[in-house]
């Protein structure tokens, strides 16, 4: 017996960003990753300081290669499709195709990469499910604008959206306007090609959420020349998810839980209700916050999203009190107190299947629109054995337990149309910048410090998957 319906959509998902390489290949301009360095010299500092890193010449790039899929994407997508995927979720780089971003006519080299990688995914059987903008807002439009705190990059935007949207759309039927939109609050040169680091806490607060905005109303306008452009086209947002539970039964760390859980659903809120929800409004009113948004942008708003996309590999937890509060250690983006309830990864996250089916309730039942879970997986060191083997059953075990919660979601009610678990072949993290943080079906050989033969080879969880999608979901017991 499976909960999931007979035409669910099984994957898995990539960023071009962290796996295309090829970094001047055909004319294409820079992307914000190719500046940051590796975790040795200082990744984190250069997210946090991206106009400096620019500055720098750093001894190695971790994304000028990457795995190299621009050259590869052929042999990679057999493997997935040996897996049975039915769909493949991807981006596009947006300085292939706007090398400067605001070049007078897009790179016909770039165009024509996508048109290939597209018909190969349909060639194999397997649906593209594309992310307009992830994390790959050109570089130039840094330096020229500070990225989406500027309003003209919404313009720019749409113009690079009708180019896509017209060359693909008999290719490419599902759509994520910005990946993981929530991130411009937490990492706002990924999220939004912006550098705050020079700003007071207020000033950068204000300019995160005038390029939320400017975000929200490209993603909505976009949506619209989709549907304009083509009505068989399904358009979706995307949001950095993961329940936060309050550390105890406290009213006051309850609400600190509720608030918490506000800051991602507030984007969510506005791309597939229509509108700016009052505790947005209130917040931007405590905070002082003076968000320029005119009419016509309220109104393009109300073009709102066709299904509901989320990320998930853990879930939080939050306290009210200040003593509490202060022992949050790192995990991934977020930072959390730890759940004495919940097993920790290699890189301090805590895995929690059953998180997923409460996160999976409850963004149903606030939107009531199709769901898609399209990042879902587990980073770890895996050991590449002298035969060309990988024997990742911890992977499996994570997989399992979210996948047969995902299935429990979907009995209790909740309309899901697919499952990408992330980075279904190993690439470069796009927080670290690491190979060891693997998270892959396909193991590629290649280190942190871009060296190995970049060959590919099947892990277990490979061979399990498989079995997953033939079966619909039914997951077998973990063999000893």
């Amino acid at each position: 017996m499976t909960n999931f319906p007979k035409d669910f959509l099984w994957g898995g998902a990539v960023a071009a960003n962290q796996c295309e390489g090829a970094y001047q290949v055909d004319s294409k301009g820079l992307s914000l990753v190719d500046i940051l360095p590796d975790a040795k010299q200082g990744r984190w500092d250069a997210l946090m300081h991206p106009k400096a890193a620019a500055q720098k010449t750093y001894d190695f790039y971790p994304s000028h290669e990457s795995i190299d899929f621009y050259h590869t994407y052929e042999q990679d997508l057999e493997m997935m499709a040996e897996m049975g995927f039915k769909v493949f979720r991807t981006s596009i780089s947006w300085p292939r195709i706007f090398p400067n971003g605001d070049d007078a006519q897009p790179n016909e080299a770039g165009l024509a990469f996508y048109d290939k990688l597209f018909q190969k995914c349909r060639d194999l059987g397997m649906e593209p499910l594309v992310t307009i903008n992830h994390f790959d807002t050109p570089l130039a439009l840094m330096e020229k604008y500070n990225g989406w705190a500027d309003r003209r990059l919404i313009d720019l935007y749409l113009r690079y959206c009708d180019v896509i949207l017209h060359r693909y759309h008999k290719l490419v039927k599902y759509w994520l306007t910005f990946n993981e939109i929530n991130m411009i609050l937490h990492i706002p040169f990924l999220g939004g090609g912006m550098d705050v680091s020079d700003l007071s806490a207020k000033e950068a607060l204000q300019t995160k959420y005038q390029a939320a905005h400017h975000q929200l109303v490209a993603s909505a306008k976009a949506v619209k020349m989709a549907h304009e452009i083509d009505s068989d086209i399904k358009m979706g947002c995307m949001l950095a998810a993961g329940e936060v539970y309050p550390n105890t039964p406290a009213p006051a760390d309850v609400l600190a839980a509720l608030q918490a859980n506000r800051e991602g659903y507030f984007f969510i809120d506005v791309q597939a209700r229509g509108y700016y929800p009052n505790y947005a409004k209130a917040f931007f009113k405590a905070n002082d916050l003076h968000i320029e948004m005119t009419d016509a942008d309220l109104a393009a708003l109300k073009e709102t999203v066709d299904f509901v996309s989320f990320s998930y590999y853990a879930s939080r937890l939050v306290s009210a009190d200040p003593e509490v509060a202060a022992e949050k250690g790192e995990a991934n983006v977020f930072n959390s107190l730890k759940n004495p309830y919940l097993p920790t990864s290699s890189w301090g996250w805590q895995t929690d299947g059953v998180g997923l089916r409460i996160t999976m309730n409850n963004v149903w039942d606030r939107y009531q629109k199709p769901l898609f879970v399209v990042e879902n997986g587990l980073g770890e060191k895996d050991e590449l054995t002298a035969d060309h083997k990988v024997h990742d059953a911890y992977r499996i075990a994570y997989l399992k337990e979210n996948i047969d919660q995902m299935g429990q979601a979907i009995a209790d009610g909740v309309v899901c149309w697919g499952y990408t678990s992330w980075g279904c072949i190993d690439l470069v993290s796009a927080s670290t910048g690491e190979m060891a943080k693997r998270y892959g079906y396909i193991y590629v050989d290649r280190d942190n410090n871009g060296q190995g033969t970049n060959a590919r080879y099947r892990k277990d969880s490979f061979y399990w998957y498989k079995d997953v999608i033939a079966n619909n979901g039914v997951t077998e017991p973990i063999k000893a």
